[in-house]
């Protein structure tokens, strides 16, 4: 573990890089990063999501090897950064492992580790778990994989509820980053949201793999947008810093900013250079287009 002074040093190199980013008072979003996307140990990549002015993070399967006293650890070090703690993955080594959603004889094992990961989630304080489709099925039909796939979000959803966490299922693209991935679509993935009818059940909009896999999804994000908890940020071709590839990113943020949406952006690529610098200009550029586009709040009347 880093101590005190360890992670001011952190905080003052990258202060020498450029200054934070303080969210805007009116801001409805709240901005966050998937921790593996940067460099170093965990208090190191906790102090430059601060610094950055991100308001949280999200873990992948991080958390596994931790001891209850490293969670008690970590959960301070990132309190004392004022940084929540907002998603974690449900399924560790999924492509390695009969846990996926589209296939019913993986369905005890899917289950168990949506049980193990609303452990963790309460452990650590965090409402939000990321849950895959999994792999194409050979020899199931596309049919018969979705409705395995929404049963077992039903089941998943039931536990989720009785939890009070949200289950987030998260399409991918296979074109580039996951071959043979089965849900490849947001908009499958928005009516799948929609037949497991449960409000602790939400899409996971990873912008990203939805511009790889099916073009521009501007009006798909607009379909979606009511169960939509969280956006995954990254630019292609590259899943580097948004404006290093062709994605349309103004148009996007204020896209969602029109629609008053008011859940997670949360940065999840690589940065090309200083990774404060680069969040930095990522996190200011993505509120500066939210916030210019979101409709005004409501006027406070007072009482007469």
């Amino acid at each position: 573990m880093l101590a005190g002074a360890a992670r001011e040093a952190v905080l003052a190199q990258a202060s020498q890089q450029a200054a934070p980013a303080a969210p805007p008072k009116q801001a409805r979003i709240t901005s966050s990063v998937m921790l593996w996307t940067l460099k170093g140990t965990l208090e190191e990549k906790l102090a430059k999501s601060a610094h950055a002015g991100v308001q949280s993070t999200e873990l992948v399967s991080e958390h596994l090897a931790w001891s209850e006293a490293e969670v008690a650890r970590y959960k301070r070090v990132a309190q004392s950064y004022g940084l929540a703690m907002d998603a974690l993955l449900g399924q560790h080594d999924w492509t390695k492992r009969p846990v996926t959603m589209v296939n019913p004889d993986h369905r005890d094992g899917f289950l168990n580790d949506v049980k193990d990961s609303i452990a963790w989630a309460k452990k650590l304080g965090i409402q939000q778990i990321i849950v895959m489709s999994g792999n194409l099925q050979p020899g199931m039909s596309h049919e018969a994989q979705y409705a395995s796939m929404v049963e077992s979000g039903k089941r998943a959803a039931d536990l989720a509820a009785e939890a009070n966490v949200t289950l987030i299922l998260e399409p991918l693209n296979s074109k580039v980053d996951h071959k043979g991935y089965y849900l490849t679509s947001c908009k499958e993935g928005l009516q799948a949201v929609k037949d497991v009818d449960n409000p602790h059940f939400r899409l996971l909009f990873d912008i990203y793999h939805e511009y790889v896999q099916n073009g521009n999804p501007i009006s798909t994000i607009n379909e979606a947008m009511p169960y939509v908890a969280v956006f995954h940020v990254a630019d292609a071709p590259g899943r580097h810093d948004p404006g290093t590839g062709k994605m349309p990113w103004d148009e996007i943020y204020k896209t969602i900013g029109k629609a008053a949406y008011a859940g997670y952006i949360a940065m999840e690529y690589v940065p090309v250079g200083n990774e404060v610098e680069s969040l930095i200009k990522s996190v200011t550029q993505m509120r500066k287009d939210v916030n210019s586009a979101s409709p005004p709040p409501a006027p406070t009347v007072s009482p007469s």
